[in-house]
């Protein structure tokens, strides 16, 4: 249902914009910053409220961040080596990628920093990766292994793909599963902007 949503979203802004006046569209670039901070603090909200993260971070130590870490780096090493395969610069392929399927952020944050063209595949990208994701976990879940299944959900394995990960593993690795979404999640504003900036 989010996927529709977000799916109805683009097209109507689409037809939008085909149609607005010029003078609109720098009131909906100053409302989207404010609405991306808005989204990095509910976030936070999010995770300062959820007490069982911070008691599975005690109980596993360092090794909560095996998955995410390796999360990471497979999607900004594929990701970045697809984007220059497609003619991309460095710097845009690799950010595009660390978007981890955070489609709402990653997609707004490009659009600041690259324009509109690179924006929108950001959020194309990254929807098409939540999409996949929810196809893949099933069949990673019973032939890799439970912990792999959280491999392609990413930032999404705290909420969207969090149901299907619950489904399909068990109640521990959607705990972790929730972990990763949030330390991904975390990372995407970040990466975002570091790669994008150091790699120009």
């Amino acid at each position: 249902m989010t996927i529709l949503l977000a799916i109805v979203c683009l097209v109507a802004g689409v037809l939008c914009g085909q149609f607005i006046p010029r003078e609109a569209v720098g009131l909906i670039d100053s409302a989207s910053d404010v609405l991306l901070n808005l989204l990095l603090l509910s976030v936070g909200i999010t995770v300062g409220a959820n007490k069982l993260i911070f008691r599975k971070l005690k109980e596993f130590n360092l090794r909560v961040l095996y998955i995410p870490l390796g999360i990471i780096a497979g999607s900004l090493l594929f990701g970045t080596a697809a984007g220059l395969l497609m003619g991309l610069p460095l710097n845009t392929s690799s950010a595009i990628s660390s978007g981890l399927g955070w489609y709402s952020l990653s997609g707004i944050m490009l659009k600041d920093l690259a324009g509109a063209q690179i924006g929108t595949m950001t959020f194309l990208s990254n929807i098409f990766r939540e999409i996949f994701s929810f196809i893949l976990i099933p069949l990673i879940a019973t032939r890799l292994g439970p912990y792999t299944a959280i491999a392609p959900a990413a930032a999404t394995s705290e909420d969207t793909t969090l149901p299907i990960l619950m489904k399909y593993t068990s109640e521990e690795v959607a705990v972790i599963a929730v972990i990763n979404g949030v330390i991904c999640s975390t990372a995407v504003p970040i990466l975002v902007s570091f790669t994008f900036k150091v790699f120009a």
